[in-house]
């Protein structure tokens, strides 16, 4: 999280579902994770989550509060850490030897295949 002087809440990533609980549209932004609106339309429900998110990222800015930045303008090494158990790390040593690649090209050729 970094402090931004004023925060373009269209830069967020917003999702619109239905709730079958609540027999409503739900927006929720994966950047504000704790907030959601409720509507009857799907335009209804993104809107009234925007305007919450308006509201909020004002009075955080106003209490001096970091600003959450969004997921899309974050900048990323392309490099994570996994941890895997000593059976499955073997086995995808092996499986990898196969194909005559190296772990990391087999686990992104699967990542890439499943998405």
């Amino acid at each position: 999280m970094q402090t931004m002087p004023t925060a373009d809440i269209s830069h967020y990533t917003y999702r619109v579902t239905w709730s079958v609980e609540d027999q409503e549209f739900v927006a929720t932004c994966l950047e504000l994770p704790s907030l959601s609106w409720l509507a009857a339309t799907q335009v209804d429900a993104l809107g009234g989550l925007e305007t919450l998110i308006a509201e909020i990222v004002q009075d955080m800015t106003a209490n001096g509060e970091p600003i959450p930045e969004p997921l899309a303008e974050r900048t990323y090494s392309g490099k994570f850490n996994l941890r895997v158990g000593e059976a499955l790390h073997r086995r995808l040593a092996i499986e990898a030897a196969e194909e005559k690649l190296s772990i990391n090209q087999l686990i992104v050729r699967r990542l890439n295949t499943a998405s």
